[in-house]
């Protein structure tokens, strides 16, 4: 796309965003793990971790989640940036799904309000990442130096 910015000057910045998030969900995941050991698979449980609820399989999708996005911002070449948009994409339909279902029996997370807000913030800040960290030819970016003096 023409009007996604290609070499960014923050790039680096808007990179180890990403890892920042990767990791937040790497050790969310961890000690969720430790605090819902015992507890059913998809427990509906009091179980909180950083003042969030969560059970032993949003604990397991979120390492598994944090591990991508580490990976992905360890590889670059705008694999990180494929794997942040879908990811928070993904992670989107994820927090609207579980607002939607908040205080019903298919909470299957065992979401929290705040388990909520902050699977949406770093969804938001996931794409935010996504777009900025694109990189390309000299030919691309001179596309999109052209594309916004346009718009």
């Amino acid at each position: 796309m023409a009007h996604t910015p290609v070499n960014h000057p923050a790039r680096p910045i808007y990179r180890a965003i990403g890892g920042i998030v990767g990791l937040y969900f790497v050790v969310f995941g961890g000690l969720g793990i430790i605090a819902s050991a015992g507890n059913d698979f998809l427990a509906q449980d009091d179980t909180k971790v950083l003042g969030q609820g969560t059970n032993m399989a949003f604990s397991l999708l979120s390492v598994l989640v944090g591990v991508v996005i580490l990976v992905g911002t360890a590889i670059g070449r705008n694999l990180d940036v494929a794997i942040n948009q879908w990811l928070a994409y993904t992670l989107m339909v994820i927090g609207l799904a579980a607002l939607a279902f908040l205080q019903t029996d298919a909470n299957i997370f065992n979401f929290s309000i705040m388990t909520d807000v902050v699977v949406l913030t770093l969804a938001l800040v996931l794409l935010m990442v996504g777009m900025y960290g694109k990189v390309g030819s000299d030919d691309e970016h001179e596309a999109w130096q052209k594309a916004r003096l346009v718009l």
